[in-house]
Parts: structure tokens; sequence; C-alpha cells
């Protein structure tokens, strides 16, 4: 019988905000997303990161600058902290407390971050109070991977839309769907619904979802140590979208929490109040939703193959290969930029397409992927990184033979996270490809050795929509 971790029961008054933030799949433009030079395809995920905020009150035993975070599908997942506004513009400060675990609860830097550009964010613009809360992080079951082990993940009641995933959150194996930026973005909107004022964020604006887009990217790079091109981000606040990234200088000499006058300067960011030396530039990111079109008749689905890679390796020995061969590298990004261009006008030309052209076999659709995937592997031979290794590939072309699966690739950067693939919109299809998946064998002692781990379908298809408000009933069972 697998264990269940005791629910603690916290005094709550009725106040409560609910947000949910998708994950993502960079279709087209690993790599060159990196690059304002060039765009990025990517679609947002059905499967979402929430967060549930709610009032703690006094007699709960917290002190009255306290805020409790917990995650309550995996072990021991609760942090509590304590925070300050600290002197001279500097921000408000975040500090791990000790809580009630039986050892010292690691950092989860993601959480940390993004509570502490948020509460620096509201107390640069409001004087509103800053009570304590609980919030309560939830993840819908395809962020991780889960086998049939005795620690396999279990529904807590037969209603319930998340699994108890039964294991600590630094033993839980993720599928590359986009889950800490998600969660930065999904967080960071609760925290910022919750404190300001009625009235003063509109998340269904485009000027509130500026101002989450931009707040959440400062906290996500914050959290990495980088400044990432932050695709994921976006998606996660805008949904589907083709992205082009934003100037990292835009986020040069923020500066940290403490140092004098970070909150003005975050909110300068934040706001994009000004350009030039001495004050904040304004935000270049260009989001072009209407670009990114999923026609009618064809879904995108994930296949998780319970490995996972560490994309800031692969990257950086692309952008040292690119760095030795600049123009062998821009040459070959200039033709896969083409080709990423050539598949969102596809889907955009299918979407507009007859009904029997589309019954035809999406040849062009399929061949537009195949292009994009030779130009992966041959980015790959050369900066001798697996953007799509050997098991990758025999995996994607076992799909591809499956009747009804027009194609797919090894998304964003590659190696060993969950492949991507376009099929016929039909259950038929995807229950075929479920068929083959069940019973793939991968040939460990082929090609460079590498291996990946069980082979499954995901439950996730496209999402256009990007961070929400939520009902905060659908967490009842989780929320005590």
């Amino acid at each position: 019988m697998p264990f269940v971790l005791p629910k603690r029961r916290y005094n709550v008054d009725m106040s409560t905000v609910a947000i949910s933030a998708p994950g993502k799949v960079l279709l087209a433009g690993g790599y060159l997303v990196l690059d304002r030079d060039y765009t990025g395809l990517v679609f947002g995920l059905d499967a979402r990161i929430h967060v549930h905020v709610q009032a703690l009150s006094a007699s709960s035993g917290v002190a009255p600058s306290e805020i409790i975070v917990r995650s309550p599908q995996f072990r021991d997942a609760e942090w509590r902290y304590g925070y300050r506004e600290t002197e001279n513009d500097g921000g408000v400060e975040v500090t791990q407390l000790m809580g009630h675990s039986t050892g010292p609860q690691p950092r989860n830097k993601f959480v940390e971050t993004a509570l502490a550009y948020a509460l620096s964010y509201i107390t640069s613009i409001t004087s509103t109070e800053i009570g304590p809360t609980l919030i309560t992080i939830l993840a819908d079951t395809d962020y991780y991977s889960h086998g049939s082990s005795s620690t396999s993940p279990t529904t807590t009641t037969p209603s319930s839309r998340f699994l108890d995933f039964n294991v600590a959150l630094t033993s839980a194996h993720k599928t590359g769907l986009g889950s800490s930026a998600a969660l930065v973005t999904a967080f960071t909107t609760a925290v910022l619904t919750y404190y300001l004022p009625p009235g003063t964020l509109d998340i269904a604006s485009s000027a509130g979802k500026a101002c989450l887009h931009n707040l959440s990217q400062a906290a996500h790079c914050a959290a990495q140590g980088k400044v990432g091109s932050g695709f994921d981000v976006a998606a996660a606040v805008y949904g589907s979208c083709v992205y082009r990234r934003f100037s990292p200088s835009i986020l040069e000499g923020l500066g940290e929490i403490g140092a004098q006058s970070f909150a003005s300067r975050l909110r300068a960011v934040v706001d994009g109040t000004g350009e030039g030396e001495g004050s904040a530039k304004k935000w270049d990111t260009e989001i072009d939703k209407s670009a990114a079109i999923m026609p009618k008749g064809i879904r995108l689905v994930m296949c998780d193959v319970d490995c996972g890679s560490e994309t800031v390796s692969l990257v950086k020995k692309v952008l040292a290969w690119r760095k030795e061969e600049p123009q062998e590298a821009a040459l070959l990004w200039a033709t896969l930029q083409k080709g990423n261009e050539d598949l969102a006008r596809e889907l955009q030309r299918l979407a507009l397409a007859p009904e029997m052209e589309k019954s035809a076999g999406y040849e062009n659709l399929k061949n537009v992927i195949l292009t994009i995937r030779s130009l992966i592997r041959e980015m790959s031979a050369k900066a001798g990184v697996p953007i799509e290794p050997k098991v990758q590939t025999d995996l994607l072309d076992a799909c591809s033979k499956v009747q009804g699966v027009v194609g797919g690739v090894v998304p964003g950067a590659g190696g060993f996270d969950a492949i991507a693939l376009l099929v016929q919109d039909d259950d038929a299809v995807v229950q075929e490809l479920r068929t083959l998946l069940d019973t793939y064998k991968v040939d460990a002692q082929d090609g460079d050795g590498a291996s990946i781990g069980n082979v499954r379908l995901l439950g996730v298809k496209q999402e256009m929509r990007g961070v929400v408000l939520e009902d905060p009933g659908i967490y009842s069972d989780w929320i005590k």
C-alpha cells in the first residue's frame, strides 16, 4: 500500500486565488531561439502548473511575516519563508525558515526567487499589507515520469485530477515540459493577484500579460543564474506563439535583492519605463500568436522516454561550435530558420485548406518535418552533440510508420527529453501509437550506446491559452 502523506491543517479564511500556467514544447527553433535574428515556434500544452493562495489566520501558529509554500504531491515538500522589506529601496528579502520535516529542507530556488521578486515588485507599486499565506503548488500528471514500482503514484481520491507522486521532489524525473517556467509564471501571477489591490492587475489584458511576462522572465533568469531565451516563460504567459527573444541587456544591471534601489530598478524593468543609460530599456520581445496554429484534424502529442537531458551542457557545446565555425553555422542556422518558417506556414495553410486536401496524407507537412530533422542531425554531427541521438531517431522513425502519424521531432534543445509528434486527431491513431509504445524495445547496444527508459505516450496535447485564473474549488481534495 503506497505511503500517503498526512494532510496538515491550517486555519484559513475564505480569501483565495488560484492560477494555472501551461507547459511548452518548442516544436521548431531549438538553439536558434537563443538569437534575436531567429524565431521559435512554441506550443503551449494542456499540462499545467497550478498555484493556490489562501490567507492564514493568526491562530495558525505562524509568524505575522511568514509564508508557507507546499507541494503536497511530493514527500516532505514544504518550505516556510520569512520576509522583510530591506532598507534603501532594496526590495523584499525572503529567508527560508526551519520547517517541521525531519531533516534540513533543500532550497527551492525557483519558488524562493519568484516569491522575493513578486513581493519586491508589489511593495514598489503599492503600500498594501503583506500578510501570512499558505501557497499550494500542484502539477498535472504529465510533468513527471512515473512507472510501475513500489513508489508508483496514486490519486488520493477517485475524483482528483492530480496524482500523489509518492517520491521526494528531488527524486522525481521530469518529462521536459517546462515545469520551472510554468511554475514561476503561475506562482508570480498568483502572488500578484492575491496581494495587489483589486483592479490593479488584469491578467487577461495585454498590459497585464506584459507585466507578468517581464516579471516572470526576470525571476526565472535570476533563479537559473543566467539569461535564457525565455521562450518557455513566454509560452506560460501567452500560450502558443511564434517567439522572438528579448535582448539580454534588458536584465543587465538589475542587481541583487537588498542592493540599494533594487526595487525601483525591478519596477522600471518590469514596466519598461524608458530607454538608454540609467533607465530601464523597453522590452523588445515579439509574440505572434496568429502564426502558431494547429489545424483542425491534427493533434500534437508527446512521448516520454523517462530519461531527460542536461539542456545547459548541450547548449554550451552547440554555441562553442557556432563560435569556432561561424560561417558554417550561419549557413546551417539560416537554412533551419527557413525550414522552421516553412513548418509554421504549412500549419497555417492546412488550417485554411479544404477537408479533402487534409485527408490526403499531409505529404507537404511530412516533408517539411523530415527536412528539419535532417538539418538538426547535421547540426548534431557538426557540433558533436546528441540533439537527435540514434535512439531518438529510431523511436521517431518507428512512430512515423504508424498510420496517421504525420511526423515528429526531438523538440527544443533535443537530447533525451520527450519527443513531439503530429498525428491525425483520431482516437484510433492515438491508440495504435500507444500500443506500439507499450511494447517498444530500445537496442542499447546500437549507435553510441546511449539509452532511454520506459517509453509511454503522455496525455497532453497543444494548448493555445497561457496563464489563466482558475476556480479554487477544483483543488479541494488537496487544500486541507
